[in-house]
């Protein structure tokens, strides 16, 4: 098991490039299963997800490779619909399969997923959109199986804007017969380029980003080449840790677009962020002043996968803040650690509320999960004195070569087998 040692108080300077998006990538992994031909991911990111995912369609009988940083997918020898249940526990979007799994043999098999504990996240929404495609579904000793003899397109209409459950619906939907309409559909960037990558094989699919997304059936889906896009919350995590720390970072092949709630919040603090193409410059040389509130929201609201990182930023400034988790109902799990450091945060219900100390100390904290890991590798960065993070194989999870990306802008931070 391994864990980061971190000495403290250094500010942040330089520039670093942004992975591709983890939250696109898993889908997209997933939909390649639907094509006989090879895809071709650039640039895919060297994180524990995407490798689980990659053992995942190994086992269903897709060839992978790695080329240099692109991931070529070959699923030309799939044969098995059942997905393992030691590796569906390990990762929360080997449900996503699910939609391509049943597209492809029109049965398959998963146990419920894993991944980080941050909430019941029930998939229930997956499968009764897959119910109104026609899938039949049962649960049997912790699995679920699901049965179809084709697969149908019709209406249907999402309780929340699940993102899982979008992307689920489009993979079964897209080579289904007629047309799907899923209304009060999941906005994030994400969806919109898993539309582009299943358009990119010749799907017909449009609408995503708007609420409603209208899929044409089709018969067959080729292979091609795609290129993710940037991470988002990877390109947050390095802007709160700036804040946090003092510097100037710039940080290359982001999309500010995609993280503007982020940054209005960071401008409010009292950050100086400059903006130019895919490039994100942020500068901070002072103690800066809390928000007085922020509520978690689907996209184009503030990321819940951003509220650990600057809740920890609000612990270290000026005056008190009010955080709101309306998405997951256990993500407060990494305060008892922030408080381990010295931050002042009461937690009631959903509300984190921080009251502004004037520095982090050095202690040895756990990583629960991983945004609230990545919160406290940055808080460490920001403390006085030397901390350990421990269980960082959650941090692995989402982020490749962090601590390297960290020491190339200063951030003093080793990796440690233990």
């Amino acid at each position: 098991m391994d864990k980061y040692i971190i000495n403290g108080g250094n500010k942040l300077y330089g520039s670093i490039d942004i992975q591709t998006a983890k939250n696109s990538v898993l889908p997209i992994l997933a939909a390649t299963v639907l094509t006989d031909d090879k895809v071709r991911i650039i640039n895919a990111p060297n994180i524990t997800d995407a490798k689980n995912m990659v053992k995942i369609l190994s086992r269903l009988g897709c060839k992978a490779v790695f080329e240099g940083n692109d991931l070529i997918i070959d699923s030309s020898f799939a044969d098995n619909h059942e997905i393992p249940s030691e590796l569906a526990h390990e990762l929360r979007s080997s449900v996503f399969l699910l939609g391509s799994v049943i597209s492809r043999f029109h049965m398959a098999k998963i146990a419920y997923p894993g991944g980080c504990d941050i909430g019941l996240r029930p998939v229930d929404l997956h499968l009764t959109g897959l119910k109104r495609l026609g899938v039949e579904i049962s649960e049997e000793s912790g699995y679920i199986v699901c049965k179809c003899d084709k697969l149908h397109g019709n209406e249907i209409m999402l309780d929340c804007p699940s993102v899982g459950a979008t992307e689920n619906i489009m993979l079964a939907a897209v080579k289904a017969e007629g047309v799907t309409i899923i209304k009060n559909s999941a906005r994030e960037p994400e969806i919109e380029d898993l539309q582009r990558f299943l358009n990119c094989m010749g799907a017909k699919v449009r609408g995503a980003g708007s609420g409603t997304i209208i899929i044409e059936g089709v018969k067959k889906l080729s292979g091609c080449e795609f290129l993710p896009i940037p991470d988002r919350i990877e390109s947050g995590t390095f802007l709160v840790a700036a804040a946090m720390c003092g510097g100037e970072i710039e940080i290359k092949h982001t999309c500010a677009e995609n993280i503007s709630s982020l940054l209005h919040k960071l401008r409010e603090n009292g950050c100086k962020i400059r903006i130019n193409n895919d490039k994100i410059v942020l500068e901070n040389n002072r103690r800066l002043m809390s928000v007085k509130s922020i509520e978690t929201q689907p996209y184009p609201g503030f990321p819940t996968d951003l509220q650990a990182q600057i809740t920890a930023l609000c612990c270290i400034c000026r005056g008190q803040s009010i955080i709101t988790e309306n998405l997951f109902e256990t993500r407060f799990k990494y305060v008892p650690e922030l408080r381990r450091m010295g931050a002042d945060i009461t937690v009631i219900n959903r509300n984190a509320f921080v009251r502004g100390v004037d520095g982090f100390k050095g202690a040895t904290v756990v990583a629960h999960d991983l945004r609230g890991g990545a919160a406290l590798v940055s808080a460490a960065l920001a403390a006085e004195g030397r901390s350990e993070v421990l269980d960082i194989s959650h941090i692995d999870r989402g982020y490749g070569s962090f601590e390297y990306k960290l020491r190339m802008l200063g951030g003093d931070i080793v990796r440690v087998t233990v």
